[in-house]
């Protein structure tokens, strides 16, 4: 473990700057801002603690752009621009899903330095989902703003608080942004980021941007039946009942398909191919079939990509050892892809389970978000930055598995990318929502200048 950061910078101003960068990252982390779907069980004096500590880290951007509160503790921030049109959005959000110390390396809210040099990193929660990139989109502004820079239109920064449960945060910041009529000309939120080992046949790195998202349902499926005493149980209980119904729903996938961005995506990574694999990536839509049912058995990120996908989460059934439960229920985190839709998911799920018994029922539903251009001056400065940002590197569209916030923004915008701008090995991906979360000290620096970069062309 190291006290200090190696960036490798040219000049001792560089290198102090990058120092600390990383320590206001470290303090952020700090604050434990723990979001849950029950939210009078959230800790919100260490959400106050986040959104007062602000100003004291970046005082120039505090000194510059106007801030408002918003549905109690999402934040929108206005630069005001030259002009007021075509404005740009960069979002992010500072909750974090809950995390305790058990199977953590580190601790998660003590955002402790480990390693020297490339693979120095910083670990906790939120360095990946999200604050890394809040807190780079807030270096990028900070440093702007003290060499005087002013953009051509207005650039807004919208922090939620909530993503990781319902995302109202967020959804109240477009409707503010909606009630004063603002189109953003450009949205940018979390999502992609750059990857390898990701899609056979090619070796370089990839910038994966998501210009859609999937749809999120909750379905429940219910079981009521009467109770009684474990020790005269029926042969079909509300549990077993339950049971079936899940191994049912999993034994029957919803098909794979590719949809239009899936082409494009296997057409832009095909180029960068050799051999058989270069011959039929080119010709995607003329090996339609064979190809999703390829992409569907890969692995599961690719498979994600070509057909919705179900996932039981949440287990519930008696409350005590030796009784019968009146009710057993399943959790299912649904998410839909582009082509489908809440109605085809629960016609599917009705038909695999079979069994009038089982309630089925949608919360939250969440239909699959509109497709962004890949073309037009949006993309462009969106792929020219990354491409500058990580030189080397193919770009390519994709659909994003989870949900974020900016799904909202296409209210208002035709025009929303998900990017993360940091690059993420298998393993540091495995870490989000999950133990052992880290960002690399090089990376979180790299997705500093990205967001730069796209500030410097507003």
């Amino acid at each position: 473990m190291s006290d200090s950061v190696a960036v490798g910078a040219s000049h001792p101003e560089e290198s102090n700057s990058a120092t600390d960068a990383v320590s206001r990252l470290q303090e952020l982390i700090r604050i434990p801002t723990m979001s849950r779907l029950d939210e009078t069980e959230t800790v919100w004096a260490d959400f106050d603690r986040f959104v007062a500590t602000l100003p004291s880290l970046y005082p120039a951007l505090h000194a510059t752009l106007s801030r408002e509160v918003v549905a109690g503790h999402s934040l929108l921030y206005r630069w005001p621009g030259a002009a007021a049109g075509d404005a740009t959005v960069l979002m992010a959000h500072y909750d974090v899903v809950p995390a305790t110390s058990d199977g953590w390396t580190h601790p998660p809210f003590d955002a402790t330095l480990v390693g020297e040099g490339a693979s120095q990193s910083v670990w906790g929660r939120g360095t990946l989902d999200d604050k890394g990139a809040l807190v780079a989109i807030l270096e990028a502004v900070e440093a702007q703003v003290g060499v005087g820079f002013q953009p051509a239109n207005d650039i807004y920064l919208s922090f939620g608080h909530n993503e990781e449960t319902t995302g109202a945060g967020a959804s109240a910041i477009v409707d503010l942004l909606a009630s004063r009529g603002i189109r953003p000309a450009l949205v940018i939120d979390e999502g992609g980021a750059v990857v390898e080992n990701i899609f056979p046949g090619v070796t370089k790195p990839i910038a994966v941007v998501g210009v859609s998202e999937k749809g999120i349902t909750s379905v429940t499926l219910t079981v009521n039946q009467s109770g009684g005493h474990a020790s005269t149980p029926p042969r079909m209980t509300a549990t077993v009942r339950l049971a079936r119904a899940i191994t049912r729903l999993n034994a029957r996938r919803f098909a794979a398909h590719l949809t239009e961005t899936n082409f494009e995506m296997i057409e832009t990574l095909g180029a960068h191919t050799s051999g058989p694999l270069r011959f039929v990536f080119e010709r995607a839509r003329l090996f339609n079939r064979p190809l999703a049912a390829l992409l569907g058995r890969l692995g599961d990120e690719t498979s994600a990509m070509v057909r919705t996908t179900a996932a039981v989460t949440q287990l519930s059934g008696a409350q005590a050892a030796n009784a019968l439960p009146e009710q057993a229920r399943a959790v299912v985190n649904v998410r839909i892809a582009q082509g489908s839709s809440v109605a085809a998911m629960l016609r599917h799920v009705r038909r695999a389970i079979r069994d009038p018994l089982v309630v089925i029922d949608a919360e939250l539903p969440n239909e699959p978000s509109a497709v962004s251009p890949t073309t037009g001056a949006a993309w462009q400065l969106v792929v020219d930055s990354i491409e500058a940002t990580y030189p080397g590197t193919i770009v390519t569209p994709y659909v994003m598995l989870g949900a974020s916030d900016s799904r909202h923004f296409t209210r208002v915008s035709d025009f929303v990318y998900r990017f993360s701008p940091f690059r993420m090995s298998s393993d540091e991906r495995a870490t989000l929502h999950a133990v052992n979360e880290r960002v690399t000290v090089s990376t979180f620096l790299a997705g500093i200048e990205f967001y730069r970069r796209v500030i410097a062309a507003r």
